[in-house]
């Protein structure tokens, strides 16, 4: 994919020679150069591939107004919903890198998506990694009808269903999913079924209903629900237990060993985005975490500030990528 400036003309070989020969500048047509002290000059749209509510939209808003004062520049958050983020994720893709358009990239349309959508023409990967925003472990819950109050009873409680049972997912192919797929085939694929919904708000409304026993989600999403007793967490995933459900025991203390999975959401930017650019929006982000008020936001909703390099969360990217292609591959998982 080439993107050029808008309203450049083309320029021939011998045109080109020429103007060098007259002493002109010609400018970089490979990346767009940044003035001294020149960028930003105007307001950075923060795409968010999903609607407005969920944890990509809450973790973008609860950066936006501390990236804002860092950069001297309003950060504008756009939903572009739809296609379990892929959309937003192509927006992105396509925009010019002069680093005024930003993703904010979270892992199931970053590390899952281009394994689970047959057809997919655009790659993820291509983005340029800035820096990681918050993570959160997942929990897996069940409905307070399921009897089941530890891994060992839950395992034993699903083996003897004799019609297997259903699990709720935000969407198909989403982490959610990927993870109840994981943890099945750990446990010795016992009969179940997904049911997949169009975000995480429908299917946890289906499952406080009792439309379904069990289910995945990340721990900002649950913790309403958790506090409420509407339904009751087992495990939680992360390698450690999670702040905000100090109770629930991680699947490593109840005898599932590297059962680490982590729901993350970043930023990134166009490939060939200037560095200078990438530079003040990892240090504009980094800063937005710093404020002991965002971090309360964030730690009180389950999840875990972010921080750190752009190198860092481009190997997280990557890591998850080839992870989540693995399980997705040996437990033939689509988003159709």
């Amino acid at each position: 994919m080439s993107i050029t400036k808008e309203g450049a003309l083309p320029l021939s070989r011998r045109g080109l020679l020429g103007a060098v020969g007259a002493g002109l500048t010609i400018p970089s047509l490979a990346m767009p150069a940044l003035a001294q002290g020149s960028w930003p000059s105007r307001p950075i749209t923060l795409i968010v591939g999903f609607p407005p509510g969920g944890q990509t939209d809450f973790a973008a808003r609860i950066i936006q107004n501390g990236m804002s004062a860092a950069l001297g520049q309003p950060v504008v958050v756009e939903n572009r919903g739809g296609a379990g983020g892929n959309i937003g994720t192509e927006a992105v893709l396509r925009a010019r890198p002069d680093g005024y358009t930003v993703l904010a990239a979270n892992s199931s349309s970053m590390a899952i998506n281009p394994h689970t959508f047959p057809g997919m023409t655009i790659n993820p990967l291509e983005l340029t990694s800035v820096g990681l925003a918050l993570q959160s472990s997942l929990v897996l819950c069940v409905h307070p009808s399921v009897p089941a109050k530890t891994l060992p009873e839950l395992v034993g409680w699903l083996k003897e269903q004799p019609k297997g049972v259903d699990y709720g997912t935000p969407a198909a192919g989403s982490m959610s999913h990927c993870a109840m797929e994981l943890f099945r085939s750990r446990i010795g694929k016992p009969a179940m079924q997904d049911v997949p919904y169009r975000g995480s708000g429908p299917a946890m409304q289906d499952f406080i209903a009792g439309r379904f026993s069990l289910m995945f989600d990340a721990a900002s999403v649950v913790a309403p629900y958790v506090k409420a007793g509407q339904v009751r967490g087992v495990l939680v995933t992360g390698r450690n237990r999670a702040p905000a459900f100090p109770d629930i025991p991680t699947a490593a203390e109840q005898g599932l060993e590297d059962f680490l999975i982590t729901s993350w959401i970043g930023l990134s930017v166009p490939k060939g985005t200037p560095a200078e650019a990438i530079t003040r929006l990892n240090a504009a982000l980094n800063a937005a975490l710093a404020d002991p008020s965002v971090r309360e936001r964030i730690t009180g909703q389950g999840d875990e500030p972010g921080g750190g390099t752009a190198e860092a969360f481009d190997a997280m990217v990557r890591r998850d990528h080839a992870r989540w292609g693995e399980v997705v591959r040996a437990n033939n998982i689509t988003a159709g």
